[in-house]
């Protein structure tokens, strides 16, 4: 006798019955929300590669929406509250590892809030000072200030930005006593500089590049692992013997917590073989920014080092924000 089929219809049919796996679902369906940080810069022109390269790839338009405020904070507090579904990316720099030490209260958790996806790119900070500061060198620098404790001072473009605190680690690290001098923003602490209000600045290496070139001011060192093509003659701080004096801007991109593993995966696929495509590596190297990518949990691992790094200067730097 036949045995019957009906327990493997009936098996079937529930199989049917049931959600479809997450890996089998498409992803994405409907168009991605990227909240950006900041208006301008770097993160405004890697948001807009990022729509217009991965519109492409993913089949779906990447929207930006640029939410500046509050150091970054804006932005951050709004993905962190979205719904954790992959429609909605944040876009920011080391701010999300920084002000977790800043502030005393924050609307989101960097560590809980967020899974991170990949760093984007990278730019390296220089040293630079008024052309009538005698030194020459990162080591001239810290003699002057040991000489002269109190009598330097250092510009940045505000309470806990990133100028303020690449200046500060130089202060900790060399324990060398000069004064503050915040602005509102970092062109402001520059032209400040450049008019011989303050004596040295850290500054992004892009935003140098035409000043140190004219003369105007003078580069003692790049705050990198390596020289950057753009100023062949500036020594990098390992050179000068502080190798521990690395200041780097980052930007990466963020998702809700939560966004289901598979989608993180696909989204870090999908942008990093973006970043390293020699025509977005070529793009971005005429602003120099560094196209540097990472797995999620690198990049995780990563964030958590900055947090720590920069905890320890603010600490020792005594600073406060207040909100």
């Amino acid at each position: 006798m036949r045995p019957s089929r009906a327990p493997l219809w009936l098996a079937l049919l529930a199989l049917l019955a049931c959600p479809l796996p997450a890996l089998a679902q498409k992803y994405p369906e409907k168009s991605i929300r990227l909240v950006v940080a900041f208006p301008t810069g770097a993160p405004y022109i890697l948001a807009l590669l990022i729509a217009d390269k991965l519109r492409e790839s993913l089949g779906q338009s990447i929207v930006p929406d640029f939410r500046a405020g509050a150091g970054g904070n804006i932005a951050s507090e709004l993905v962190a509250k979205a719904p954790a579904d992959g429609y909605t990316l944040l876009l920011t720099s080391p701010t999300i590892a920084i002000s977790p030490s800043l502030f005393a209260k924050l609307g989101y958790d960097t560590f809980r809030d967020f899974a991170p996806i990949t760093r984007l790119a990278t730019v390296p900070n220089v040293m630079v000072v008024h052309p009538s500061v005698p030194a020459k060198s990162l080591d001239e620098l810290v003699k002057l200030a040991k000489v002269h404790p109190g009598k330097l001072n250092f510009g940045s473009g505000g309470l806990g930005s990133g100028s303020q605190l690449g200046s500060e680690l130089f202060k900790t690290l060399t324990r060398i006593n000069i004064v503050h001098v915040p602005y509102k923003g970092a062109a402001i602490a520059m032209t400040a500089m450049m008019s011989g209000e303050v004596d040295m600045v850290t500054s992004t290496v892009p935003s140098t590049i035409p000043l140190v070139n004219s003369g105007r001011i003078r580069a003692l060192a790049v705050m990198a692992p390596e020289r950057v093509a753009t100023l062949p003659k500036v020594p990098t701080t390992a050179e000068a013997g502080m190798p521990e004096l690395v200041v780097i801007t980052w930007y990466g991109l963020f998702a809700p917590a939560g966004v289901k593993p598979d989608i993180i995966e696909h989204l870090n696929a999908e942008v990093v073989k973006l970043m390293k495509a020699p025509e977005t590596r070529s793009r971005l190297a005429q602003v120099e920014l560094d196209a540097s990518t990472s797995t999620p949990a690198e990049f995780a691992k990563f964030v958590r080092a900055e947090y720590e790094k920069w905890g320890r200067v603010i600490k020792a730097a005594d600073i406060r924000v207040q909100q």
